[in-house]
Formats: C-alpha cells, sequence, structure tokens
C-alpha cells in the first residue's frame, strides 16, 4: 500500500468520524427536546387530571344537593379562577392564553390580573 494512499484513506476516515459525531450531537440535541417537551406534557396532563377529578367532586355534590333556586355567581370568582389557572401554570393573558407559562412570570397576565382586582 501506498503511503500517499493510506493518508488519504486516513484522512477520509477522519471527516467520516466527524461528520457522525456532528450528526450524533444533532440527535442528542434532538432527545433533549423531547424529552423536555414529554415533561411538560406529563406535567400539564397531571394539573388537567386533578382539575377534572375535582370537577368531578363537584358535580357528584351538585347532584347530591340540588340547588333550591338559582344561585347567582360572584363576579369576583371569575377572576379568582383565573388566578388559579395562572398559579398552576397557565396563560391568562389574551396574548397567550392556555399556554403554559414554564415556570415564568408573564407581564401580560400579571397586567390583566391586577386590572381585574381594582
Amino acid at each position: 500500500m501506498k503511503e500517499g494512499n493510506f493518508l488519504d484513506r486516513v484522512m477520509d476516515f477522519e471527516q467520516q468520524l466527524e461528520s457522525i459525531h456532528e450528526q450524533f450531537r444533532d440527535i442528542i440535541g434532538f432527545v433533549a427536546k423531547l424529552t423536555e417537551e414529554n415533561h411538560s406534557l406529563q406535567l400539564e396532563n397531571h394539573h388537567l387530571r386533578e382539575r377534572l377529578n375535582e370537577l368531578d367532586k363537584v358535580h357528584a355534590l351538585d347532584a347530591q344537593h340540588p340547588p333550591e333556586k338559582s344561585h347567582k355567581v360572584d363576579i369576583g370568582e371569575g377572576v379568582d379562577n383565573l388566578a388559579r389557572i395562572y398559579n398552576e401554570g397557565y396563560h391568562v393573558c389574551n396574548v397567550h392564553y392556555g399556554s403554559s407559562r414554564k415556570g415564568e412570570d408573564c407581564l401580560f397576565c400579571l397586567a390583566f390580573l391586577s386590572k381585574q382586582n381594582v
């Protein structure tokens, strides 16, 4: 085997290794993104199941004790519900309503909630 041919083969092999390493880094980044998204969806699913269980309990109680007369809904009750949803980690502002806040505060939501409490 000639020395030039051998060096060419070694250089080609090195380029292939670099290409494979770059592809591997891309795959690791993709897996990390999918893992983060999966965790976020599991958390959201957990919150939704808890909320569904709460609503099931309320409906069960309502079925046992039907209201005698129509009850008035306090206007503040809606704001309280929005504040609770915000504290559970979801946006209540018109910009990102319903999407996950991912633990970060939203100035739009805070401004909206402060207006409603005045």
